[in-house]
């Protein structure tokens, strides 16, 4: 009974090691995303903005 015991809390805790892995994977995951959407995302908006410049200039 010990020894399954033994196991049972052993995986338990490589669970939470696999889990840990698992969370960081995904944080790097969303920060990829996140500075691909800002990049995109600011390139619209420069264009945006340089066009309402030129059109005050007129």
């Amino acid at each position: 009974m010990l020894a399954l015991w033994t196991k049972v809390t052993a995986w338990m805790v490589d669970e939470k090691g696999a889990s840990m892995v698992e969370y960081a994977l995904l944080v790097v995951l969303i920060a990829i995303v996140a500075l691909v959407a800002v990049s995109v995302a600011g390139d619209e908006v420069s264009e945006t903005f340089s066009e309402v410049a030129s059109g005050l200039d007129q």
